[in-house]
């Protein structure tokens, strides 16, 4: 199979079909390999044929149109022009009239019947986003595109590396050729490998007088001048592109529908709505064995600001106190901006550059690193440090791999340290494991070596600063409405509810949501492990248990909490999670007048929600007989809600299920009320189906109508 290199720029005069027509006649002559040239420039047709010398009469819809009405009988080198130069050139179009006709399947299976003849095939694909650029970079094995050291050429670069992430194409897939590297008062290369987020895969020196020679011959430069400075860089790029094979990725196939949308996109607009994240200046530099001097620069910056405001002596807790962290930051940014013009003089000339570098290393010293900008992103619910290499977001549902990076695993530790520190928590080796939150509460945990044997790791669930409410969830079809009238009239009416799900399935969420139907009137008391409910209510206890000291001395659990809410007078107990022995404790108090209580379980169903209860209570080596913890559950809960997260990345509420009484000595009787039925996947991974009542009357209507709360029965009715 071939190997299919589509070379491209959204600005014009960068040079890439000069590149790629040169490109390729040196695959075929220095490197000895069959090539076929592909003219996909659209708006300046006829330009790499002129290059060859040559004068194409047919093109690739004809050869399309030729093979769909005789598979047989065509021959497609009838449709290929033969160059001296040992390379063979597919037109996209002859004409200019002709763009129209070409459509997005043409170009694939132009490519299918090309790559079983060709070691490469060389693609100039224009400067448009258009469904035939799209269709064209589906087919590739490397994406090259040219840049130029100016201003213009390097923001049109930019914008174009967001839209090629945007439409999924992996960065590792996208190299930099950097064209005219050596010209006159043009922008310095380190530079423009900080801007743009991907390798600089050969930089060709400027020669316009070889260049310009060539082109009015009909020549390519490597042969019309092969001693050129040019040549020399455009053989040796041919030469990598044969023997480093690690080069190349597998194609992908993408949606075709959002193209035309993309193309009207603004680069700001599609930065701040997308979400598509910066560059890490490490990250880049580390690609290119010369770029140890951005490294270089900033750890001289970063050591000095460090000695300057004794920063490892400061009092961490100075970071959880809003107005002293913004001075200390302000003091800072005005030594790292005094600093960079000391240690980089002329070398950074760009200020948009030299923000960016101060603000990277503001972060890494007084903030949380590469991980500032991922917190700032709305649509990111997860950040996942695996290593000081690997950092990972969960994006609507779905887990991705960001171009993050700390510098090192000491700095990791460091900044778990920084979160921690604040709330009075320590981890170190003899304490190796924490939970924690961050200032807008997030949820935090951390595990370091001994027992993280890759580095240190982070895990932070972000909390949402808008909460949710019942009519955000219907939106958000998490659940219909008539599950979320029936759900506030059972919190109403005071009825003991579990919510129940996997890791990251929304229990959270909907027990934040469940928590806002309870009177204001009512008295609530909520006990978490790291405090992450948010209720409305004035009236409101938050109580969070602690970790024991070095000595294993002061730690107060949540079945400590727990027993010491039942002397405060509650309404109401939410318990963010059973995760214990707790669970037999919470069990008595609804059984003895502290109705209307809710937590949290991880379960798989609302049928395990009971496994797992006893697993707890028996687990805390509590000696009772599985009838009685049985009873126990069955009388103490009314309501078991089940949230899961589905493989399209979305969260649902899946059964809710009202728990009737003892089925017979050791079984209790589940019956669900609503359920959601998957009925299949769209063509873009999406589940589809519908929530649906099962024709079951709960019990509980009686007692709903007899306290005054409007519920119609309607709602229970089957399909």
């Amino acid at each position: 199979m071939s190997r299919k290199i589509v070379i491209f720029s959204t600005k014009g005069g960068v040079g890439k079909t000069l590149i790629a027509t040169n490109l390729a006649v040196s695959l075929a002559k220095e490197q000895a390999q069959k090539v076929c040239l592909v003219d996909l420039d659209l708006q300046a047709v006829g330009d790499m044929a002129r290059m060859l010398d040559i004068k194409p009469d047919k093109n690739m819809v004809d050869l399309i149109q030729s093979y769909r009405k005789d598979p047989s009988g065509a021959n497609k080198n009838d449709f290929l022009s033969h160059s001296y130069a040992g390379v063979d050139l597919l037109c996209g179009i002859t004409k200019p009239p002709q763009a129209p006709h070409l459509k997005p399947e043409n170009v694939k299976e132009a490519f299918s019947l090309l790559e079983k003849d060709y070691d490469y095939i060389v693609v100039d694909a224009g400067k448009s986003f258009s469904d035939v650029l799209i269709a064209t970079l589906n087919q590739a094995n490397l994406i090259i595109l040219v840049v130029t050291p100016d201003i213009l050429s390097i923001y049109q670069a930019e914008w174009t590396i967001d839209t090629l992430q945007f439409l999924q194409f992996p960065l590792s897939m996208v190299k930099i050729i950097l064209n005219r590297a050596e010209s006159i008062s043009s922008i310095s290369w380190q530079e423009i490998r900080v801007n743009l987020a991907c390798d600089i895969l050969y930089q060709i020196p400027s020669e316009g007088k070889a260049v310009g020679l060539a082109v009015n011959r009909g020549i390519p430069v490597i042969v019309d001048a092969p001693r050129s400075r040019f040549s020399q860089a455009i053989n040796k790029l041919s030469e990598q592109l044969v023997k480093d094979k690690n080069i190349f990725t597998q194609n992908q196939e993408i949606d075709q529908l959002r193209v035309q949308q993309l193309a009207l996109e603004k680069p700001a607009k599609l930065w701040e709505e997308q979400g598509l994240t910066e560059p890490l200046i490490e990250e880049l530099a580390a690609k290119d064995e010369r770029a140890d001097d951005i490294i270089i620069l900033k750890s001289k910056i970063h050591s000095r600001l460090i000695d300057e405001l004794n920063i490892k002596r400061l009092d961490l807790k100075v970071f959880s106190d809003t107005k002293k962290a913004q001075g200390l930051r302000s003091r800072a940014e005005a030594m790292v901006s005094r600093f960079l013009v000391e240690e980089a003089g002329s070398f950074i000339s760009s200020p948009e550059v030299r923000r960016k570098l101060v603000k990277e290393i503001l972060d890494e010293a007084l903030g949380f690193g590469p991980l500032e900008d991922l917190l700032m992103m709305p649509d990111i619910t997860d950040i996942m440090v695996n290593n000081k290499d690997e950092i990972y977001i969960e994006r609507k549902g779905k887990i991705e791999l960001t171009s993050k990076k700390f510098i090192s695993n000491d700095q990791v530790k460091t900044i778990i340290e920084r979160i921690i520190a604040p709330i009075g928590k320590r981890v170190d080796e003899s304490v190796p494991m924490v939970d924690a939150r961050l200032p807008d509460g997030s949820r935090v945990n951390a595990i370091i070596p001994p027992l993280a044997l890759t580095g240190p790791s982070l895990t932070i669930r972000k909390f949402r600063k808008e909460k949710f409410k019942i009519e955000d969830l219907i939106q958000l079809k998490a659940l219909s409405s008539d599950m979320a009238e029936f759900i506030r009239a059972c919190v109403l009416c005071r009825k003991n509810i579990i919510v129940s799900g996997g890791t990251g399935s929304g229990k959270t969420t909907v027990l934040n949501v469940l928590s806002g139907f309870i009177p204001e009137s009512e008295r609530i008391i909520t006990i978490e492990d790291a405090a992450e409910l948010k209720l409305d209510q004035r009236h409101w206890i938050r109580l969070e248990s602690r970790s024991p000291n070095i000595e294993g001395r002061g730690g107060v659990s949540i079945r400590d909490l727990f027993r010491n809410t039942l002397r405060m007078r509650p309404d109401r107990i939410i318990i963010g999670e059973c995760r214990g022995i707790e669970a037999l404790d919470m069990l008595q108090a609804m059984n003895t007048g502290h109705d209307g209580s809710m937590t949290t379980i991880h379960s798989n169903s609302t049928q395990d929600v009971l496994s797992r209860l006893d697993s707890m209570i028996l687990m805390g080596g509590v000696e009772l007989p599985m009838r009685a913890i049985r009873e126990m559950i069955a009388s103490a809960i009314d309501l078991i809600i089940h949230t899961a997260r589905l493989s399209d990345g979305s969260r649902k509420v899946i059964q809710v299920t009202e728990v009737t009484g003892m089925k017979d000595e050791l079984h209790i009787n589940l019956s669900d009320i609503f359920v959601f039925k998957q009925t299949g996947i769209d063509s873009q991974g999406n589940v589809l189906g519908n929530f649906q009542a099962s024709g079951y009357k709960p019990s509980v209507i009686e007692e709903i109508k007899i306290k005054g709360i409007k519920l119609s029965d309607n709602i229970f009715q089957a399909p």
